[in-house]
């Protein structure tokens, strides 16, 4: 598939203070296109549209705000004049057993990856029409397959790709391309805030290979970069994620068998497991709903 040059074109990345959204703001800097940066984080926003090699601005705005991110929306377009690219990247993760989860930080998981998703689209849908541009959806490994102790995450993550997957139905013949972004376990602050639990870090290396390692930022980071340029429906940032699809109908059942086995293994010391929001995004979430 060819790829377009992202010379001039204006990309809005949301989630874009840290990690995936970050690194992704830079790279698309890198090649030309200008930037527009959501986010909870205002001081950190700045930061990064100072660092960027092109005309670049922020906004703080909570993606499950219809108001904010309609308001954010047209401030982009005004702007700059148009979008080209919309990347929906901002989530939040927990973890913990079920039954025990924190039940505002298990909806608050739904509530900014699907409904904030959403959201998002629905505020910049009308500009990528008159673009003919492009929506990249960030999902997750998650959305291919369940995991124990992930229930928000994966049914966030799968909520989202059905969602982009149904848009892009709906939205093709309007010129907006829709891609859904597939991630594994990638080296960013909401992985390294996981894994600061003994059991979910643990439990996630019981994992069968190579779902079981984390991955460099850099390469998942360049990969989404190539997805964006040829508009792609699909885009794997990890090279066999693609391959797992072909699998994904036998996953529940081998999960299920394996996940309980692993579940009976550790249940001695679940309870110990923290059930909030977890990492440096999952921080700044909670102190922004607290503010």
């Amino acid at each position: 598939m060819s790829r377009v040059s992202l010379e001039g074109q204006v990309a809005v990345v949301t989630g874009a203070a840290r990690g995936v959204g970050e690194l992704l703001a830079r790279k698309l800097s890198a090649r030309g296109a200008r930037i527009a940066l959501v986010g909870l984080e205002p001081d950190e926003l700045k930061q990064v549209a100072q660092r960027l090699h092109t005309e670049a601005d922020h906004w703080h705005a909570d993606v499950t705000d219809h108001e904010a991110m309609a308001r954010v929306a047209r401030e982009v377009k005004e702007r700059f004049g148009k979008v080209d690219i919309v990347v929906a990247n901002a989530g939040v993760a927990s973890g913990g057993p079920f039954v025990e989860s924190d039940p505002v930080a298990w909806r608050r998981v739904i509530e900014v990856n699907l409904i904030g998703s959403a959201v998002t689209a629905r505020a910049f849908l009308p500009v990528l029409m008159e673009s003919r541009g492009y929506l990249l959806q960030i999902a997750s490994l998650a959305a291919i397959t369940p995991a124990p102790m992930m229930t928000a995450y994966c049914a966030s993550k799968s909520g989202v790709e059905a969602y982009a997957h149904a848009l892009r139905a709906e939205v093709g013949y309007k010129g907006v391309k829709v891609g859904v972004g597939y991630l594994s376990w990638t080296d960013t602050d909401m992985v390294r805030g996981a894994d600061q639990d003994d059991v979910m870090r643990e439990l996630r290396q019981r994992l069968p290979w190579p779902s079981n390692k984390t991955y460099p930022l850099g390469p998942a980071v360049d990969r989404i970069v190539a997805g964006i340029e040829r508009r792609s429906s699909h885009v794997y940032a990890q090279w066999w994620l693609r391959g797992m699809q072909g699998v994904r109908g036998y996953l529940p059942s081998v999960i299920g068998a394996v996940g309980q086995r692993e579940m009976r293994r550790f249940e001695p010391r679940l309870t110990s497991v923290p059930t909030g929001l977890v990492g440096a995004g999952g921080s700044a979430d909670e102190a922004a709903r607290a503010g």
